[in-house]
């Protein structure tokens, strides 16, 4: 039992006083220190005690007693323990302070402490504690950067003072708390981590409680294995230490793996029993039951640790997860209520921003979009790729109106995570109505997201990509899409064709749900879950399109069945009866609609047209007068409606009254406008309004209308606008256009209506009838009564052509006798037309006027008995004309005929020309052969010859030649001329020289110069210049070769020599 020792002054005793049985009221003790005047050192144990014990203010009052001027007075002298007592009491201060929410009072308890720790400066201005103390000050007010100057200045001393050494590291510790940059962080932690380990290495038994610092930086530098073994140590050093516990558990909760949590809550667990009141541990604890659903041990535990926690952050903590807790269960308004507990316990957002979102949340959810934005906001300043945040503001954009910054904030998420198949879900959904195109690539992306995660495609998903699918007139895609969303189910029997139903699928049947009820009786499932009805419905839709009425209707049956409340599929009905011509079912079905909601604006839109087509102009008026306050001027179709009513009013009477009508077209034009000012994209009353326009006379105006919705409408597969293809053709025609009106029809009616839509045609007959295209005109009329037969209008419009174009080809100032004849049959044709409809129109009433069709019948008659006149004259003229061909034609035949002759004669001459020539290079040939075969023989003599002169040389020797050769020229050359004469006469004895001249000048040179060659070759005397130097005729060739001839025979050596020196051709050698 610890006790303490008051010495009694001028005594030996001592008082005895025990710290653990302090008296309750300080002024006991402090008695007893004043009149023993007891060591200034007592009084600051006693002091401290009473703190241990939680006697603040027993602690207190000790303090400022041994602290007044009368103890300054008396222990002038003792200055260590003055000063130590001035700085417990200004350290006790700065705590209220750090704890104290009111700022007036923290700033007040703050300024207690810096006034003790100021005299106890005073006292010792080197006094290392009192700096170290007014840096714990500073601390405590966030003021890091004075408190760092402060602990320097007792390092600067002693830089191995301990306290300054974990004030400083305390000091960076909390600056890389509030740092932004990342990389400033880093390094203030590494500065507090090397304090703290210089602390350890000077101190090396320190308490645990250094390396605790130590494992925080570590936690915060990264380092969580390290940082780990630092708890861990501090544990074994210090078996209750419960900010140890609390940060190995918050480690292994961060782990978010079952034994890391089991672990965590362990720690957590064993802080909890060695201290219930660590607030930590119980917001921990309360977030770990969150959880698991234990929403009573979460507001116990955070209502604990908000009754013992001083500190604001903490505070925040526990507040937000009371808030949380409120919120999972719905109760949003105490869940607002402590998130924004939760929020004003912060002094800086970055500190904890979770209850900023939760906030945002609650708002959102409670329809305060500001603020929630504003809090959404506040989060994305801090965390700006937080996806969830971005698809939140992104929500909130486009319910404020705000598309653009909408798209822009959702396009932004699916950026920052292009894993996140929600915000591709969310920006598909936003795109739906402004880019088709965009909306079904981000919905397809997002679908497979959700199949690579996994997780099951929500319906929706799949149903807006086969609704986009539909509207671009994929229809396979949309229809796989489609069955893709409903899964398994009747719905398939169905649209496969293998549940068979009775005949109660006629039209006259649509309300009979007697076949659903039967199948649930055999046993079969008629299930249709609430989530497919949608779907389903689309699907319906698309048989539709697909010209599939009959699985469409029953489909539509099936959701009645199911849901007799689901009017869409009441009205789908409806609109298939009337579009079988069945009004009677079509009123029935809307009637039943409207008994399951009698305020049903389609429904009764729907009505009210349907009265107008039985031309019920009241009652439909009143109708969709109902239609538009049942919305409160809201639904764009029942105020369209009513506009159509307007301009079907100022048309409907034949005999129009001016004033009527502009009233009624202007009404309609107020009621269109109004439509466009809710919905600009509205076509049908750009349409409307583009009608009133055409009929004020602007057809300039109405013309670019038209062309703009025409266009737009182009793009939709659900927006079939035939009437503005009519009414740009209407236009055109008003403004004499016929080319460009006939084209819009003829487009409009193979477009819309498959070339079978009688009035379409009948505005088509007009426009050639202006035209005064009559044929064209008669050719239409004729089939549009092929399709309506029954329509006598049509038939009177076609006489009527007949009639004009007969009358317009009889005026014509030249016509052929065919013209006439056809003229004749139309006229004929049409008075057959109008005396059928003069024989009707007594029967019965079809609108005719029976004199008006008997005056075209007179007039008919009239044409006939003029045509005649003007047939007879046709016939003439064609008589005359045909007489004139006759001529023509034979005066034509002779000149071709003469043509053919001269064409002939000259073929002949030229035939026989070629036959001439032929015979004449045969003869050519034949001579020639002769001439070779005397050539031939000639050489076999003259070789004879040679050898033997041969031979007479080599007897003979040098001499005998040389002999020869002086005195044996004249001689050689007499015998030559004569041999040349003899051999000419045989050569030109059936041919005289001419004829021979010319048959060499046809051959051919190269053949020729071949020939020539061969023959010198054959005897002997080749010419190695003969290809550059051919014989100018064949008789010199001749001459040349006899010459050699008679060469060889006299002067064989003479031969020899001139081959081999003379460049010259053979034979020249004699006129040496």
């Amino acid at each position: 039992m610890a006790s303490v020792y008051i010495p009694v002054q001028n005594s030996e005793e001592e008082v005895r006083v025990s710290l653990d049985q302090l008296p309750r009221d300080a002024n006991d003790i402090l008695d007893i220190l004043k009149a023993e005047q007891a060591p200034l050192d007592l009084w600051l144990i006693i002091a401290r005690e009473y703190f241990k014990q939680g006697k603040h203010e027993q602690f207190r009052q000790i303090l400022e007693e041994g602290s007044g001027p009368e103890i300054d007075e008396y222990y002038g002298d003792v200055k260590y323990e003055r000063i130590a007592i001035l700085n417990a009491l200004a350290a006790y201060y700065t705590y209220l302070g750090k704890i104290e929410t009111k700022q007036s009072k923290k700033d007040e308890h703050f300024a207690n402490a810096t006034h003790c720790y100021n005299r106890a400066t005073r006292i010792d201005r080197l006094e290392p504690s009192t700096w170290i103390g007014k840096g714990q000050l500073h601390v405590a007010k966030g003021d890091f950067s004075q408190a760092q100057s402060l602990f320097k200045i007792p390092l600067d001393e002693n830089s191995n003072n301990i306290p300054s050494l974990l004030g400083q590291g305390c000091v960076e510790f909390n600056l890389g708390e509030n740092e932004i940059n990342r990389d400033k962080k880093h390094q203030h932690y590494i500065t507090s981590l090397n304090h703290y380990k210089k602390v350890l290495q000077i101190y090396p038994a320190c308490p645990g409680s250094v390396r605790l610092g130590i494992g925080l930086c570590l936690y915060r530098l990264g380092r969580f294995e390290k940082a780990r073994y630092a708890f861990k140590r501090v544990l074994q050093l210090d078996p209750e230490n419960i900010e140890a516990f609390v940060a190995l558990g918050i480690m292994d909760l961060q782990t978010s793996d079952a034994d890391g949590i089991r672990k965590g809550m362990e720690y957590m667990e064993n802080a909890f029993e060695i201290y219930p009141y660590c607030t930590m541990a119980l917001n921990y604890l309360a977030n770990h039951f969150f959880f698991t659903g234990q929403h009573f041990l979460v507001e116990q535990l955070t209502e604990t640790a908000l009754a013992m926690g001083n500190h604001s952050l903490v505070k925040s903590h526990s507040y937000y997860n009371l808030a949380r807790s409120y919120h999972s269960k719905g109760d949003f308004d105490k869940a607002g209520r402590y998130y924004m507990a939760s929020v004003n316990e912060i002094s800086k957002p970055q500190e904890f921003i979770l209850p900023y979102y939760g906030l945002a949340q609650v708002q959102l959810k409670l329809g305060d979009l500001r603020r929630s934005l504003s809090n959404f906001e506040k989060v994305l300043e801090f965390y700006p790729e937080n996806s969830d945040s971005l698809k939140a503001v992104g929500h909130i954009y486009e319910q404020l109106g705000n598309t653009a910054k909408s798209l822009e904030t959702i396009r932004k998420a699916t950026k920052n995570n292009t894993k996140d198949a929600q915000a591709f879900l969310e920006l598909g959904d936003m795109l739906l109505n402004t880019d088709a195109g965009s909306a079904l690539d981000t919905l397809k992306t997002a679908s497979n997201l959700f199949k690579k995660a996994g997780e099951v495609l929500p319906i929706e998903l799949v149903n807006n990509i086969g609704v986009l699918h539909f509207e671009r007139g994929e229809f396979e895609m949309a229809a796989k899409a489609f069955k893709e969303a409903l899964g398994e189910g009747i719905w398939i029997s169905i649209i496969e064709g293998s549940l068979r139903m009775d005949s109660n699928t006629s039209i006259s049947h649509y309300r009979d749900m007697k076949p659903f009820r039967q199948l649930e009786e055999v046993g079969d499932s008629v299930e249709l879950p609430w989530q497919k009805v949608t779907t389903l419905f689309n699907y319906a839709r698309l048989l539709e399109q697909l010209h599939d009425t009959e699985k469409a209707t029953v489909l539509y049956r099936l959701i009645m069945f199911k849901y007799p409340n689901y009017t869409n599929a009441h009205l789908r009905l409806a609109a298939i009866a009337k579009s079988r011509n069945n009004i009677k079912l079509s009123f029935d079905l809307i009637a039943d609609c409207l008994k399951v909601n009698d305020k049903c604006p389609d429904a009764l839109s729907m009505l009210g047209n349907l009265e107008l087509k039985n031309d019920d102009w009241i009652k439909a008026k009143e109708t969709l007068r109902a239609a538009r306050d049942v919305t409160e001027g809201k639904d764009s179709y029942a105020t369209l409606s009513l506009g159509n009513w307007n301009c079907f009013a100022a048309f409907r009477s034949e005999r129009r009254d001016s004033k009527l009508e502009a009233t009624h077209l202007e009404k309609a034009k107020e009621l269109f406008t109004k439509v466009l000012v809710l919905r600009s994209g509205n076509l049908y009353a750009a349409n409307g309004a583009g009608v009133v326009l055409a009929e004020k006379g602007l057809y300039d105006v109405s013309k670019d209308i038209f062309t703009q919705v025409q266009e737009a409408a182009s793009g939709n597969i659900f927006v079939q606008m035939p009437d503005v293809w009519i009414n740009l053709a209407n236009v055109y025609f008003s403004q004499g256009q016929f080319t460009l009106a006939v084209k819009m029809y003829q487009n409009c009616l193979r477009r819309f209506y498959y070339n079978t839509d009688t009035q379409v045609l009948l505005y088509l007959a007009r426009t050639y009838y202006e035209a005064e295209q009559w044929q064209d005109c008669k050719k239409t009329l004729l089939r549009a009564i092929h399709l309506a037969p029954s329509n006598y209008t049509l038939r009177f419009d076609a006489g009527v052509a007949m009639q004009k174009f007969s009358a317009s080809t009889l005026q014509k100032s030249k016509r052929t006798a065919q013209e006439v004849r056809a003229t004749v049959a139309e006229l004929k044709n049409a008075v057959r037309i109008f005396s059928h409809l003069s024989a009707v129109t007594g029967y019965q009433s079809y609108g005719f006027d029976e004199k008006k069709i008997n005056t075209h019948v007179g007039y008919c008659k009239h044409l006939l008995d003029a045509s005649k006149a003007h047939c007879e004259a046709a016939e003439r003229e064609e008589h005359q004309n045909r007489q004139k061909q006759e001529v023509q034609r034979q005066i034509t035949l002779a000149e071709e005929a003469r043509r053919k002759a001269e064409e002939q004669r000259k073929f002949q001459l030229e035939r026989r020309k070629q036959e001439d020539e032929r015979k004449q290079v045969m003869q050519q040939d034949q001579h020639f052969q002769r001439i070779k075969e005397q050539w031939k023989s000639n050489n076999a003599s003259g070789s004879k010859r040679k050898d033997r002169l041969l031979a007479e040389d080599e007897d003979g020797g040098y001499g005998e030649r040389k002999k020869r050769k002086g005195g044996g020229k004249r001689k050689r050359k007499d015998k030559k001329n004569k041999a040349y004469s003899e051999l000419e006469e045989d050569a030109y004895d059936d041919h005289d020289v001419e004829n021979d001249r010319n048959i060499l000048h046809n051959l051919d040179d190269e053949g020729a110069a071949a020939d020539a060659q061969d023959h010198l070759l054959a005897a002997g005397l080749e010419d190695s210049d003969v290809e550059d130097t051919a014989p100018t005729s064949l008789v010199n060739r001749r001459r040349q070769a006899w010459s050699e001839s008679d060469d060889d025979d006299h002067n064989p050596s003479r031969k020899e020599y001139d081959r081999e020196n003379s460049t010259e051709r053979p034979g020249s050698g004699d006129e040496e």
